[in-house]
């Protein structure tokens, strides 16, 4: 059996799969070896370039009809085929929903070790790759080595910066599809949802709402904050999961981690669920009538009060000040 060589990146998301590229082209500049992005789907090949543009040295494009929708069988099949015809030492792989399933099951196939929700790696003095992730809802970070190949790890989305494109040079190369893995189970109906104009990962404001909020309808307050910071609202695990107000992507460890220029928290204790989502945002603001919220420990600012009070004045306040 040859040996593993070679950094992987895969993602569906285009923004992390670039992101990723950045770290990819550091690790594989230090183990001297090439970089290599994976895209799988329908009518994608013309995608390949921007990925050189990014940093990869090859482009393992699969470009069927049948991947036009995400089958996590599918997809696995393919992926798992050209780990074992190529052996790379690395793979990368988007922490999404599909990213996760899809790196899991790998690894269980390949019979090698997968870490989730990276926000660090390195190498150690053997080539290693090390990896570091937040633990324990935000109270400790867990730093893992692999000892089997491949080295899989997921990686949160906004963890790394995008490089600037260039004009460099790549490979294409275009994988064997023709035996796709089918599928065990069925697509019956996809149903789009509303998007916000801007990804929530992405806004530079973000207004997050929290238990604090005693009815859905008054999450305008917030929604007018939004508008005059031109930011986005948001919303934490218990208004989702408990109230049923929302429909899952909260912020916290286990939804959308977020790094905003500001964050404000409005009527949120601060487990360490949601803390450990926010922690990286460069001003935290928090207001809660409770002195003892544990988010005014990591907060930089504290506003001690009735956020139905609080939250319209700081409004209408800001309001004048943008008309002025």
């Amino acid at each position: 059996m040859g040996e593993n060589k070679g950094v992987w990146v895969y993602s569906e998301n285009k923004d992390l799969a670039i992101e990723m590229l950045n770290k990819g082209s550091e690790l594989a500049n230090k183990l001297q070896t090439k970089l290599s992005a994976l895209l799988i789907g329908y009518d994608v090949k013309s995608r390949a370039n921007e990925l050189i543009s990014f940093g990869a040295d090859r482009v393992i494009v699969a470009d069927d009809p049948q991947l036009k929708t995400f089958q996590s069988d599918t997809y696995l099949g393919i992926v798992t085929n050209l780990v074992k015809e190529q052996k790379p030492e690395i793979l990368l792989i988007g922490s999404t929903r599909r990213g996760r399933e899809l790196a899991a099951r790998l690894a269980t196939r390949l019979n090698t070790g997968c870490v989730p929700n990276c926000n660090k790696l390195s190498l150690d003095e053997q080539g290693r790759l090390v990896t570091e992730r937040v633990v324990y809802g935000g109270n400790a970070s867990a730093t893992q080595v692999f000892q089997t190949k491949p080295h899989i790890a997921c990686v949160l989305p906004r963890t790394f910066e995008k490089s600037a494109p260039n004009d460099k040079k790549g490979e294409i190369i275009d994988a064997n599809v023709s035996q796709l893995e089918p599928p065990k189970t069925e697509i019956v109906e996809v149903k789009p949802i509303e998007a916000a104009k801007v990804k929530i990962e992405e806004a530079k404001v973000v207004i997050v709402g929290g238990r604090g909020i005693e009815k859905k309808e008054d999450f305008q307050i917030l929604e007018n904050l939004a508008q005059v910071l031109g930011g986005q609202t948001g919303y934490t695990r218990p208004l989702a999961e408990d109230r049923k107000w929302f429909k899952g992507d909260w912020i916290g460890l286990s939804g959308h981690t977020i790094k905003p220029e500001l964050y404000i928290g409005c009527g949120i204790a601060g487990v360490i669920q949601h803390v450990a989502g926010i922690r990286e945002s460069k001003i935290i603001v928090a207001i809660n009538k409770d002195s003892e919220a544990p988010l005014f420990e990591i907060a930089d600012y504290i506003v001690v009060g009735d956020l139905y009070e609080i939250v319209p004045a700081l409004t209408a306040a800001l309001k004048k000040l943008v008309t002025s």
